[in-house]
């Protein structure tokens, strides 16, 4: 709906929008000057976990995601607060606290906010951070014969539609907790040489630079619907192998136990037209391509020659990357899912 709408809205007309809304990034980016830019984004939900302590953890990263996906570094967040007006203060409190330690965390500083009364409770951030313009990493510069990296595992959609319903098992539960709480930062420190935004001291030989052409979050539209929008914009088609494709412990038992999120059958709805199957990939794991994820993980479009040393690199700073398949040249099937 969402989308069908934007289309229609008129385009402004400024120089500095680098990213604007009608790129389908995952943020806007706003040049100040030669060397530094804007990089805002705002996200929030309602609560996915039971603590409202770990909640808050969760809907921060989830906000922090997409500052790091456009190559950014977050600075300030104003926090937006939905809540019953007679709800335990105490939840509250322990929300806004699991927020701000992921805020202090990537060392972004929370500096105000609005909040209204709601009887369902949401939470979440608006976040403004700084890139080097010209180094912006959007999902529109993948090449043909780049291979495609992703930091994360899938499953937490299913896996907190599980939670809801009170049947997740406590492993699937801390892993899927795990994944929602780590920031992306670590991954953009070994794809940009910077700690925080500043250059690192001293740059190992390993670290000489990585030709990476294009960058996305795979958050609420899962990662089909995330790569749609990658190789749409970068008018390439892409090639995944399935069983490379890592998946948090339980997302399939999830599957099978028809723990499935409105969103995943939606995202499936409006994607799966673009995507080809090849060689028997079983319908467990084409549903999980859909799991719209919480503060999940980061796909990278890298040139071939650096994939392997970017790998090395990402496993060395503990971000569990994998190479899951390549871009090719656009095709009318615009993603193939090879078992």
């Amino acid at each position: 709906m969402l989308d069908a709408v934007l289309g229609k809205l008129a385009r402004q007309q400024d120089p500095n929008v680098l990213v604007g809304f009608d790129r389908a990034d995952d943020a806007g980016v706003y040049r100040l000057g030669p060397e530094t830019a804007l990089v805002q984004t705002v996200d929030f939900f309602t609560p996915i976990v039971d603590d409202p302590y770990t909640f808050g953890q969760i809907a921060a990263t989830n906000a922090l995601s997409d500052v790091y996906a456009m190559g950014g570094w977050p600075l300030t967040s104003l926090a937006m607060v939905c809540f019953p007006e007679k709800g335990d203060v105490e939840i509250l409190q322990s929300i806004l606290a699991g927020g701000l330690s992921k805020m202090v965390e990537a060392g972004c500083t929370v500096i105000g906010g609005h909040s209204i009364r709601d009887e369902e409770t949401k939470f979440g951030y608006a976040v403004t951070g700084l890139v080097d313009p010209r180094k912006v990493l959007t999902n529109s510069g993948a090449q043909p014969g780049d291979r495609l990296l992703l930091t994360k595992a899938l499953g937490t959609g299913v896996i907190s539609t599980a939670i809801k319903k009170g049947v997740a098992q406590p492993s699937w539960i801390d892993r899927a907790v795990a994944s929602m709480t780590t920031l992306n930062s670590h991954a953009v420190e070994v794809i940009t040489g910077e700690v925080g935004g500043r250059l690192r001291a001293e740059k190992p030989a390993a670290r000489k630079g990585f030709s990476i052409h294009s960058m996305t979050d795979i958050t609420g539209f899962g990662l089909i619907g995330h790569a749609r929008e990658l190789a749409l914009g970068s008018k390439v088609s892409l090639r995944t192998y399935a069983h490379t494709i890592p998946l948090l412990e339980g997302a399939l038992d999830c599957v099978r136990a028809g723990h499935i999120p409105g969103g995943l059958k939606a995202n499936r709805d409006f994607a799966e037209c673009v995507v080809r199957y090849e060689g028997g990939v079983s319908e467990e794991m084409k549903t999980i391509l859909f799991d719209p994820q919480t503060a999940g993980g980061l796909l990278i479009s890298v040139a071939a020659e650096d994939a392997g040393e970017l790998l090395r690199a990402l496993n060395a700073a503990q971000v569990p990357a994998v190479e899951i398949g390549e871009v090719i040249p656009q095709n009318p099937s615009l993603i193939t899912v090879a078992a």
